[in-house]
């Protein structure tokens, strides 16, 4: 197992270049793009959110929007002491 290994990448394709050129150097003038994303923007956020109501779209999610893990990570008030167990069980 002595082989060389060649980690040299290739050229992008010219295709990758130009959307890069385009997303870090053009200038945006419209108002109405930036109200068109804007709208776009909050529907997708409302969108996931009404999602999260759904037990389908909630397992396709996984546990990032478990009920169960948010309350696990309750924290306890400052210089709190932490309950103890009763006798003889829950």
């Amino acid at each position: 197992m002595s082989a060389q290994i060649n980690n040299i990448r290739p050229e992008f394709d010219r295709e990758i270049v130009d959307i890069v050129d385009y997303v870090m150097n053009y200038e945006i003038s419209s108002k109405v793009a930036y109200d068109t994303a804007h709208y776009c923007l909050l529907d997708t956020l409302g969108c996931g959110l009404e999602a999260l109501e759904y037990p389908a779209c909630k397992k396709t999610a996984g546990a990032n929007c478990s009920r169960h893990r948010r309350t696990q990570r309750r924290a306890r008030p400052r210089n709190s002491v932490p309950a103890r167990p009763r006798p003889g069980g829950i």
